[in-house]
């Protein structure tokens, strides 16, 4: 491993859907390419899950396609965060919006959205919901992986 460590943040409302799917897949792909020096971690802009594991129609999606949540415990995104990662990645635009308002506009830190478009929410919806929603978070990361490659 290297000795700097770049640290990646994933967010969306409660870090049981889109956020840990996107922790799981980036973490997945990154070290699929051998990208050893990044660490992956991922948060809510809400506190409604702290303590939980991720959905289970999301774990289920995850599952089917190899990837492992089994481990991920929601946990609320804190301010003091943007001092100690590289990149922050918001799941859509008003996680990015909340994002950029939480750092008050003194931000060192780049805060993207994690793909091309809004990652819609699958929690209100059926499975398939959350099969659509891997399939864009798989894409996203893997444009992720060849930025963070470099």
């Amino acid at each position: 491993m290297t000795s700097t460590m770049r640290r990646i943040e994933v967010v969306c409302t409660g870090n049981i859907c889109r956020s840990p799917i996107g922790e799981v897949v980036l973490r997945a792909k990154l070290a699929d390419a051998g990208v050893d020096d990044v660490v992956v971690t991922s948060s809510g802009t809400s506190g409604w899950h702290i303590g939980d594991p991720m959905d289970s129609r999301a774990a289920a999606a995850l599952a089917r396609r190899g990837y492992d949540g089994s481990t991920h415990r929601a946990q609320e995104f804190r301010s003091t965060w943007f001092a100690d990662r590289d990149l922050v990645l918001a799941m859509d635009s008003s996680h990015l919006s909340a994002l950029l308002r939480r750092g008050g506009g003194d931000l060192v830190v780049p805060v993207e959205l994690f793909a091309d478009d809004d990652v819609p929410d699958p929690y209100y919806g059926d499975d398939a919901g959350f099969d659509d929603v891997l399939d864009q978070i798989e894409k996203a990361a893997d444009r992720w992986v060849d930025r963070l490659s470099h």
